[in-house]
């Protein structure tokens, strides 16, 4: 699949959305699966989606970029459907792909173009209208905050801004559909930060679909969260759903050094902290497990470790 073919999974209407095209804005997938040969990448997903904002958790090798794909053409599904008020997205073809913007984990980049030519390249290729183009450009670098940077060729950029010319070219058809894969992957905590605020921004009257396996990506922002683990959804819902159905309860026990690797070995620590009198522990268990054990509020990072066994961040195969 080349730049192209990732570009124009958001090609837009030279004048606006097509006439005709009502968007109530329910997306919703139905029984999904897709299978590589003897792999099976995404199994059985259902979930209704509308205009807000979505965050789909998981480490990497879930299924998430499968999946991704899918909700952009780009990949068939082996069996199921994907509905967009009540349309098979297949079927609407390039209706749907119009209204969608699409920032891959990977996008294509042409490192001897200067900002600005890249993005009105990708302009073109969405079908966008020189005039109304350069406009675009000129509106999307300043919400950027890469206005000063139009002339920088794009191998001289920083990670940071080069994920940011990435949503910007998402964004470059008013997308009713915004969906970024790993989109602050590689970033320092500052353009996380800062990356976070733009999807915020852009979200306004859209949905967004924003996949990451880094829970500080969508625990400010996301509405609902989606839990994904080879290929299945384990859980979804609004924040306090997903922490109120957490199997397991979280306490804080501090112990002598030398008892601490016992808890590491026998329970999920989501936390380790060195105090005066010994560690102070974060565990992760139905049970209490010590008499001085006291309960805590759990977090969607408790959330992550109880449901995937490990912590957040940590790196896994890529489908």
């Amino acid at each position: 699949m080349g730049l192209r073919d990732e570009i124009e999974a958001g090609d837009r209407p030279k004048k606006g959305r097509e006439k005709g095209m009502v968007i109530k804005m329910q997306l919703e997938i139905e029984d999904l699966t897709k299978k590589f040969q003897d792999t099976t990448a995404v199994s059985h997903v259902s979930y209704k989606m509308e205009k807000g904002v979505y965050g789909l958790l998981g480490v990497n090798g879930a299924g998430k970029t499968t999946l991704m794909r899918m909700l952009c053409t780009l990949l068939k599904p082996s069996s199921g459907r994907i509905l967009l008020d009540g349309g098979d997205i297949f079927e609407m073809g390039a209706a749907y792909r119009k209204i969608l913007g699409y920032l891959p984990q990977d996008f294509g980049f042409y490192p001897d173009l200067t900002v600005k030519d890249y993005l009105m390249y990708i302009a073109s290729i969405k079908g966008v209208h020189r005039t109304a183009a350069r406009k675009r450009v000129k509106e999307l670098l300043e919400q950027v905050g890469l206005s000063k940077a139009a002339d920088k060729k794009k191998k001289k950029l920083s990670g940071g801004m080069k994920r940011r010319v990435g949503i910007a070219q998402a964004m470059l058809n008013h997308p009713a559909i915004l969906i970024l894969d790993e989109p602050t992957s590689g970033l320092d905590p500052n353009e996380r930060i800062r990356f976070r605020n733009l999807i915020s921004e852009f979200s306004r009257d859209r949905l967004v679909l924003l996949s990451t396996h880094i829970v500080s990506d969508i625990e400010s922002i996301a509405n609902e969260t989606l839990l994904m683990k080879d290929g299945e959804f384990l859980h979804a819902g609004t924040p306090e759903e997903i922490l109120e159905g957490m199997p397991e309860r979280v306490w804080r026990l501090t112990v002598p050094v030398h008892e601490a690797s016992k808890y590491d070995r026998d329970y999920k620590v989501s936390n380790r902290k060195n105090v005066p009198c010994g560690i102070m522990l974060r565990i992760l268990s139905v049970e209490r497990p010590h008499p001085e054990a006291e309960e805590e509020m759990p977090t969607l990072e408790d959330v992550f470790l109880s449901y995937f066994g490990e912590k957040e961040g940590e790196e896994d195969a890529v489908l």
